[in-house]
């Protein structure tokens, strides 16, 4: 049974006050909060087992590496990849987003077609620029409608033989919009495109199978799902990783060195140069085994009734107009009222001890598109409740009366 109050009690940062307030933590989709098994596993790692992996034979040294594994492991059947090692630690989803690019530059081509939504945020934008100023190769833009839903029509049109690889967020984290991931990868499979999902904004939500989605990568960041910062996997089909170069190199990542020629170690290690963040790798397996153990259709159904509730209250507000309003849609509500800021909206529900996001949620060309500076972003995890909806909703309307 789904306790909303027992699951408050595992967070321990949820019973502070802010600025005298209770907390009301509404910026999920910037960060989650950690539950006290996830603190605890960090403390665990540094007081009984800190070592470094893979490199020794004594007991902490074999211990660490077991652990660090085995997180590896049930994060390979939390997605459902075919394969360990085609599950990469890395340090969130912007390293995974650039791991897989700069391994493109040396398969791409002057003419060659690079697709990105325009629902992307700047880390799944930038580093395919910066990909295609280095090989001549042409970005294009999958565009949205004011749904904030991307056009599917345009979309198949913009599929072509050049068209190398296909970039789209699972999720947007400025809009909600959950995007037709599985149509676009059929699709572009049909004119042998490889296909890299962002799910960042995904994996709090939902559990992601990408064997039954046939995407050809997947990455996101711990942090995202109740799990340490710094943290982050890649999954890359085995075929597809084989083929691309180390993303860095070092330690770690090699079979052997002499100063004539280097020959790299196997997958998953060929993109793990240095040493990681072994805590953090091990503690992102206890976040995972939190959020299966609080169950995600759990999860889906709460949120579901937060974003529905919050909406309708929300709306009732004159002049308040929410971007994002797509068919399939997860529990982002992003909101402007009539002739005011959303920083000034934002700065004050904060003295109420109220946390949203405001500005354009490193997402600039969808405020471009609404012609807006920004917006408020009120983004609702498992652990909130309809209570604190009405405690902003009240700080909203305080806000207005205080600006208009």
């Amino acid at each position: 049974m789904f306790d909303i109050q027992k699951i408050r009690a595992d967070f321990p940062i949820l019973s502070r006050q802010v600025n005298g307030k209770p907390l009301v933590y509404f910026d999920n989709g910037a960060t989650t909060q950690k539950p006290q098994v996830v603190i605890d596993a960090i403390a665990t790692y540094y007081q009984e087992i800190n070592a470094n992996i893979h490199r020794g034979v004594h007991t902490l040294s074999q211990l660490a590496t077991d652990a660090y594994e085995a997180s590896r492991t049930k994060i390979q059947n939390h997605i459902n990849a075919q394969f360990a090692h085609e599950v990469l630690f890395t340090s969130g989803t912007t390293h995974g987003v650039n791991l897989v690019a700069n391994g493109f530059a040396s398969l791409l081509k002057a003419g060659d077609e690079v697709l990105v939504s325009a629902l992307e945020h700047h880390s799944n934008i930038v580093p395919w620029q910066m990909l295609c100023e280095k090989t001549g190769a042409v970005l294009k833009v999958i565009p949205m409608n004011e749904k904030g839903e991307l056009v599917m029509t345009e979309f198949d049109q913009l599929l072509s033989d050049k068209t190398k690889i296909v970039t789209v967020n699972h999720i947007s984290n400025a809009l909600g919009t959950i995007n037709p991931i599985k149509y676009m990868i059929d699709k572009a499979h049909q004119f042998g495109a490889a296909v890299f999902i962002d799910g960042a904004q995904a994996v709090p939500h939902l559990k992601p199978n990408v064997q039954e989605l046939d995407c050809d990568f997947y990455a996101f960041s711990g942090h995202k799902i109740c799990g340490p910062t710094g943290t982050g996997i890649l999954y890359g089909k085995e075929a597809w990783l084989n083929k691309l170069p180390p993303y860095q190199g070092g330690g770690e990542m090699i079979k052997e060195v002499t100063f004539e020629k280097t020959t790299y170690a196997e997958l998953p290690h060929k993109f793990e140069a240095g040493t990681p963040n072994i805590a953090g790798g091990i503690v992102l397996g206890a976040a995972v085994d939190y959020m299966n153990s609080v169950g995600f259709d759990n999860i889906q159904k709460q949120e579901l009734e937060l974003l529905n509730y919050a909406t309708e209250q929300l709306l009732a507000i004159e002049g308040l107009k929410i971007y994002g309003t797509a068919e399939a849609k997860t529990s982002v509500i992003s909101f402007n009222i009539d002739g005011i800021h959303p920083y000034d909206i934002g700065t004050i529900v904060d003295k109420l001890g109220i946390a949203v996001r405001t500005g354009h949620h490193c997402a600039q060309p969808i405020m471009n598109f609404f012609e807006i500076p920004g917006t408020i972003r009120a983004s609702f995890a498992f652990y909130n409740t309809k209570e604190e909806i009405d405690v902003m909703v009240e700080a909203v309307k305080k806000a207005k009366m205080m600006l208009s």
